[in-house]
């Protein structure tokens, strides 16, 4: 039987949708399948997708992400309440409820001066409970407690480094975590350059470089996986430049040199940096 969305409102609409893909009597077999865990991934796929709507301000696809990742949040609580454990109404009111907790100068009696001052109540608030969830369990509360290992590393880096600084293990100037970059290259460097460079130690001091870039775009306030999504928007911009002018010459990368990619690369950047400073 086909769900009437005339007669349901949207959210109403869409729980009724996903309790029928996941009905044992004419659901769909592959949402039937389906766990937490498998589900996963696809959450943090359309959370991307969502993120990269965003930063092409592309409105269309920003309600239509939107939607993928709310239909996420359906999916997950559909599974939720068929094990007895939550259902998407559950979800909300806890989520409002902490939005209620975490915003006192709002819904309560503390009061606050600018954003500055919401997010050091913020803080405060959650250091609380940290303190509070280690009590609990009979351990030594420390200033990493909640940084969830599910994160991309480099955001994952930044609140790590993010919360170290914030108990004073931090450099104040950032030409020191540059000194440190060069640093740990020059161990990277010591590594691969021996005769049979063990790869383990190699990804090691890999990471190691990855965390000082990562802690430098910190001290420059730019978020790193902001910062390397944008590279990336632009190295493929540039390579499928190089496949399109070879294909005007009727050439393909075959049939190209690497001097020959190279040259079309670097006259693709300089048009680009012309029409910055144009514009």
């Amino acid at each position: 039987m086909k769900e009437n969305a005339s007669n349901l409102r949207g959210i109403d609409h869409l729980i009724a949708v996903m309790a029928r893909l996941r009905s044992p009597q004419g659901g769909c077999p592959w949402d039937l399948e389906q766990t937490f865990a498998s589900i996963a991934p696809y959450t943090l796929e359309e959370t991307y997708e969502l993120v990269e709507a965003i930063e092409h301000n592309d409105i269309v696809h920003i309600k239509e992400e939107l939607g993928d990742v709310l239909f996420q949040v359906a999916f997950h609580a559909r599974m939720g309440q068929e094990a007895g454990l939550f259902d998407l109404d559950s979800i909300a009111q806890d989520v409002a409820d902490k939005m209620i907790e975490r915003h006192p100068h709002v819904f309560g009696a503390r009061d606050v001066d600018n954003a500055g001052d919401v997010a050091a109540n913020w803080e405060a608030d959650k250091e609380a409970k940290r303190q509070a969830a280690a009590a609990r369990e009979n351990r030594v509360a420390s200033a990493l407690d909640g940084v969830s290992t599910a994160l991309p590393a480099a955001t994952r880096a930044v609140k790590l480094q993010s919360r170290a600084a914030k108990a004073g293990f931090d450099w104040n100037n950032p030409r020191d975590v540059i000194a440190k970059i060069h640093e740990e290259i020059g161990e990277l460097e010591h590594e691969f350059a021996i005769a049979a460079p063990d790869a383990d130690a190699v990804e090691d001091e890999m990471g190691d470089v990855l965390f000082a870039v990562v802690n430098l775009a910190r001290k420059l306030n730019v978020d790193p996986e902001t910062a390397l999504r944008r590279t990336n928007r632009k190295f493929e911009r540039r390579f499928r430049g190089i496949e399109t002018r070879l294909a005007a010459q009727g050439r393909t990368l075959s049939d190209a040199s690497l001097d020959d990619m190279e040259r079309i690369w670097n006259d693709i950047k300089a048009e680009e940096k012309s029409v910055i400073k144009a514009g």
